[in-house]
C-alpha cells in the first residue's frame, strides 16, 4: 500500500492518533525511536526531525553527529497494543539521512535498498522473504527475569502441558490487528520455546515486519508476566532458537524464478546458481546472520541447527534446505540465521551472495542426503563440505576477507561493525566462566 502525506494526516484524524513513534534500526539490529506529538507530524514528514547519530551504534562520529529521520509513509501503522487514555499511538519507520541530504551509508535499511537496486539491475523484480522466528518465554519472578520456563511443553504440545498457549494466542491476535497474516503458531521442541510464522513479503517489508513482530512479542509476553527472548542459546543442553529464512526471486511478470517444471527437483538453473552463491559465501556472511557471541553456541551438532555448508531437498542437517512445495512456493531455506540478526543486513547479505552465484554462473555442488552430524571432519572434507565459523572471532575474520560483502554492505559499515564486534569478543574472552571454575579450580 502506498500512502501520501494527505493520507497520513487523514488517518491521524480518523484514528484519533496523538503520538507518533519515528522508528529506525541501529547497526546491531536494535529498534530505536523518537516520539513526537501529532502537531509535529507535518514537519516530520518533510524530514525535519534531527537526532544525535553519534549516540547510536555505528551511525556517526562525534564530529558529524547531526542526522535526519526521513519517514517512509508506506510504513504507517497504528500500534493497537499501545492504546492510551490520551489517544492512539502510531509509527512510521524512517531512513537516515546526513545533513547534506545523502543517505547514511551505515543505515541498515539503506544497505538493503542498495542491494535490492542491484538485484533489479540484473532483471529481477522482487526478493521475497518468509521467516520462521523462534523465541523462549521465561517467567518473571519478583520483578526479575528468571530462567524458569513458562511451561514444560514440547513440539506441538497443547494446554495444559503448554502453559504458554494463552500468551502465544494473544501475540497472534495483536499481530493480526496490526495487519500481519499469521500462518502458524506452535510450541517448539524445547521447554518454553515457541514459533510464530507470518506470510512472506518483499525483503524490505519483511524486515520492517520482523522488527515490529519482535516488539509485539516482548510487549505481550510482559503482560503475561513472562519475558520473551530471541537469544539463540539461553540454556545449554537443549535446542536453541533460530530463524529460518525462506528466499525466492520474482521476475517482472510475477513468475518465481526458482521453479522449472522440466529440471531435476523442478529447480531452475537460476535457483542452482543462487544456491552456489549462498553456499560459497556462507562463511563470509555468518557474522551478519549470527552476530553475537551466543549465536555460535547454537551452531553446534546435535540440536537441529546447521553447522556444515551443504544443501538438500530433504536433509535437515544441511545449511540450505529446499522445502517440498513447488510452483509459486519454490524457495530456498537458509537455516543458520538467528533472530538477533539485523534483518536488513542479513537479507542484504544473503541476497548479495545469491546474486553473485547467478551473475557469475556458478555451479552448485550436488545435494547431500547423509546425516552430516554423524560424519567426522575428514569424511565431510572428503565430500567437499566445509563448516560454518565456530565462533564470532572467526566469523569476523571471514567477513573482513570478503570483497563481495565489503561491496554489498559498504566499507564504512564493515569497519564500524567489526570494531564493535571485536570489542564484544574481547569482553567475552576475558570473562572467567562457571564452567572453567568447576573444571580447573581444584586441579
Amino acid at each position: 500500500m502506498s500512502y501520501s502525506k494527505e493520507d497520513i494526516l487523514r488517518f491521524v484524524e480518523e484514528e484519533k492518533v496523538r503520538y507518533i513513534r519515528l522508528q529506525f534500526t541501529d547497526m546491531l539490529g536494535k529498534l530505536k525511536n523518537v516520539e513526537i506529538p501529532v502537531r509535529e507530524l507535518e514537519s516530520a514528514i518533510e524530514g525535519n526531525v534531527m537526532f544525535d547519530g553519534s549516540s547510536i551504534e555505528g551511525f556517526g562520529r562525534i564530529q558529524e553527529a547531526d542526522m535526519f529521520l526521513v519517514p517512509d509513509l508506506d510504513t504507517w501503522l497504528v500500534l493497537s497494543y499501545e492504546n492510551t487514555k490520551y489517544g492512539n499511538v502510531a509509527r512510521l519507520i524512517c531512513d537516515i539521512n546526513r545533513t547534506d541530504g545523502t543517505p547514511c551509508e551505515s543505515d541498515p535499511r539503506y544497505i538493503l535498498k542498495k542491494n535490492l537496486t542491484k538485484m533489479k539491475e540484473l532483471g529481477f523484480e522482487q526478493f521475497n522473504i518468509g521467516v520462521e522466528p523462534e523465541f523462549f518465554l521465561f517467567k518473571i519472578i519478583d520483578g526479575k527475569v528468571s530462567l524458569e520456563f513458562s511451561d514444560q511443553g514440547g513440539y506441538f504440545d497443547l494446554a495444559p502441558i503448554d502453559q504458554a498457549e494463552d500468551c502465544r494466542r494473544d501475540i497472534v491476535l495483536e499481530l493480526e490487528k496490526l495487519g500481519f497474516l499469521v500462518e502458524a503458531a506452535h510450541h517448539e521442541v524445547a521447554k518454553g520455546q515457541n514459533e510464530i510464522n507470518f506470510r512472506f513479503s518483499n525483503a524490505l517489508d519483511a524486515s520492517d515486519k520482523l522488527q515490529t513482530f519482535k516488539l509485539v512479542v516482548k510487549n505481550v509476553a510482559k503482560r503475561h508476566n513472562l519475558h520473551a527472548t530471541f537469544m539463540p542459546k539461553p540454556i545449554e543442553g537443549i535446542n536453541g532458537s533460530g530463524m529460518h529464512v525462506n528466499c525466492s526471486l520474482i521476475d517482472k511478470d510475477g513468475k518465481n524464478c526458482f521453479y522449472d517444471e522440466s529440471k531435476p527437483l523442478k529447480l531452475s538453473d537460476i535457483c542452482k546458481k543462487w544456491l552456489a552463491g549462498v553456499l560459497e559465501h556462507a562463511r563470509s556472511y555468518t557474522a551478519i546472520t549470527n552476530p553475537i557471541v551466543n549465536s555460535y553456541k547454537r551452531l553446534v551438532p546435535g540440536y537441529e541447527a546447521p553447522c556444515y555448508i551443504s544443501w538438500s531437498d530433504a536433509n535437515r542437517s544441511a545449511l540450505v534446505r529446499i522445502p517440498a512445495a513447488r510452483g509459486k512456493a519454490t524457495r530456498t531455506e537458509v537455516r543458520s540465521v538467528d533472530a538477533v540478526a539485523n534483518p536488513y543486513l542479513a537479507f542484504a547479505s544473503i541476497l548479495a551472495a545469491g546474486l553473485d552465484g547467478i551473475k557469475n554462473n556458478k555451479k552448485v555442488v550436488d545435494p547431500t542426503y547423509l546425516n552430516l552430524y554423524q560424519l567426522g571432519r575428514k569424511e565431510r572434507e572428503d565430500l567437499g563440505i566445509g563448516n560454518l565459523p565456530e565462533n564470532l572471532k572467526d566469523a569476523l575474520k571471514e567477513l573482513n576477507k570478503s570483497d563481495l560483502l565489503k561491496e554489498a554492505l559498504g566499507l564504512e559499515f564493515i569497519n564500524k561493525f567489526t570494531k564493535i564486534k571485536n570489542k564484544e569478543w574481547d569482553e567475552y574472552r576475558l570473562k572467567v566462566s562457571q564452567w572453567e571454575l568447576d573444571r580447573y579450580l581444584n586441579l
